[in-house]
């Protein structure tokens, strides 16, 4: 029997879907299996005896035969003559089969083994990746420092250092993309969100110490590495090249350019993760910074659980506990209170549809004393009922926006005087600010918190610009036990006393 080549890709996707697929899919467990322990061929009853079947036990011969040659049409497995087994006329004329994976059918078995290992992967942030690749790249600093750089090490450095990056980014991404669905599928038991929050908040700390850590050993090592990278990746790409598809001179230069180019663009990710890039931040600050975030969306889901418990719960659920506590009075008397209690049948005028036919009437008049009020149809239609008669005319609000506009202009005056307060230029203890009003001391918080949320640690100096670009904001931490207290109209602000300098910038720049 010929070999049977899919004219159609989809074809070998479809015992997936077949109405047999589990049947199937034993098939080519078998098969996948086999190719992994490098056999080449195998037999109709070598697959009915390895096959892992269902409880119902092994099928028929027949059936595994039938199978085995459905799944040769569709392209995923070939069929050769078995010829070996043959010891008379009649073995020979019948028909007997040796089957493989085709070639499609390596195929689709490996994107089904990576798409089910993607499913089952749990992602995680790899702090021991970190510590392989300053290894990797102080192992590449020493090669690279020898008199005569040994190719096949360089080339085996790299390898081990790209693998081991490409880990750490895929399943970083993967984990801080997994987060917040993590966040979501926790938030139905209190106890398992309460437990999740301490493991994931300890989690992050642990990995973004290590991160800021180990990131300016990687980065320094990197730019220890720039002088001579491209001759060590040039190195590696001649090695590469030496396997490629015998060709001409023109062949051979164009496949070592493109490993040279393959190699430059692994190094420019890694460059990427831990130094700057023109105007981007490197990845580790982003991903440092995504991890960050996560604690808030914990504590947002938190509090999303919380106002959800102690809400009120739906209008059905509602009316059958109305309905249990109907059933359980005495009489009707007791019935009666609680319709009165529950309907809210007791004088409300504040509620009001008709404005005219209510006016006369005291608040304290219950509805069933009051006249019948008559409803709009289109209000039981629609929930709303739209007045009869013309329009209402615009109303002029030039006065109220006058007066918006001037307490906005003197709240820009006080912050404008605070912001010539604070930013002096000049280096200034916290403790020698003194006593702030309202505006100084708001302009002051915001500017502290904008510093502290890129502090390092404790005890590291920070320097940044405002987000609006206007203020450059320098703290530095003075000692531990040192003591600042800024007297407030809403109290006084305490703390660990700082330097403190803010400088404004000219148009931004």
């Amino acid at each position: 029997m010929p070999t049977y080549i899919a004219n159609d890709p989809a074809d070998l996707f479809r015992h997936v879907s077949a109405e047999k697929a589990a049947f199937y899919r034993c098939i080519m467990d078998v098969f996948a299996a086999a190719k992994r322990q490098y056999r080449l061929q195998l037999r109709p009853d070598e697959v009915l005896a390895e096959a892992r079947w269902s409880k119902n036990g092994p099928p028929r011969i027949e059936d595994v035969n039938t199978a085995l040659t459905q799944l040769t049409e569709w392209g995923n497995l070939e069929s050769h003559p078995d010829t070996a087994r043959v010891s008379s006329l009649s073995d020979f004329y019948r028909a007997r089969f040796l089957y493989r994976l085709s070639q499609g059918g390596e195929a689709v078995e490996s994107a089904l083994a990576v798409f089910v290992q993607t499913l089952q992967r749990r992602a995680e942030l790899q702090t021991v990746a970190l510590e392989d690749i300053a290894s990797r790249l102080q192992a590449l600093q020493a090669l690279a420092k020898a008199t005569e750089p040994d190719a096949a090490k360089i080339h085996e450095t790299l390898r081990d250092l790209v693998r081991v990056f490409e880990s750490l980014a895929e399943n970083a991404q993967a984990f801080m993309a997994g987060v917040a669905r993590s966040i979501e599928l926790q938030q139905a038991d209190a106890g398992a969100v309460a437990d999740y929050k301490k493991r994931l908040i300890d989690y992050l700390e642990r990995f973004m110490g290590d991160l800021v850590r180990r990131s300016d050993t990687i980065a320094r090592l990197i730019l220890a590495l720039e002088q001579g990278i491209d001759a060590l990746l040039g190195q590696v790409a001649e090695r590469e090249s030496r396997d490629a598809a015998p060709g001409g001179a023109q062949d051979q230069a164009e496949a070592r350019k493109a490993y040279l180019q393959a190699w430059q663009e692994r190094w420019k990710g890694l460059r990427g993760w831990f130094l700057s890039t023109g105007h981007e931040p490197p990845q580790a600050e982003l991903l440092r910074a995504r991890a960050r975030s996560a604690i808030p969306q914990l504590l947002a889901a938190i509090a999303a659980l919380n106002e959800r418990r102690s809400g009120r719960s739906d209008r059905s659920a509602d009316f059958r506990l109305l309905a249990g506590w109907f059933a359980a009075c005495a009489d009707n008397g007791e019935a009666h209170r609680l319709a009165r209690a529950a309907f809210a049948l007791n004088p409300a005028r504040h509620f009001s549809l008709n404005a005219n036919a209510d006016a006369d009437l005291p608040a304290s008049t219950s509805w069933a004393d009051a006249a019948p009020l008559r409803i709009h149809p289109r209000l039981r239609e629609y929930g709303e009922a739209a007045p009869r008669g013309p329009l209402p005319r615009v109303r002029d609000r030039a006065e109220e926006r006058a007066f918006l506009a001037l307490q906005l202009a003197e709240e820009s005056l006080q912050v404008e005087a605070a912001r010539e307060r604070l930013a002096t230029s000049r280096p200034a203890r916290l403790s020698d600010l003194g006593k702030l009003d309202t505006h100084a001391f708001g302009l002051f918080l915001a500017l502290l918190g904008e510093a502290l949320s890129e502090q390092a640690g404790p005890e590291t100096p920070v320097e940044r610009r405002t987000g609006d670009g206007l203020l450059h904001i320098h703290l530095k931490p003075l000692a531990p036990d040192s003591r600042a207290m800024i007297e407030t109209p809403r109290g006084v602000f305490a703390g660990r006393d700082h330097l403190i300098t803010i400088t404004p910038l000219q148009d931004g720049r």
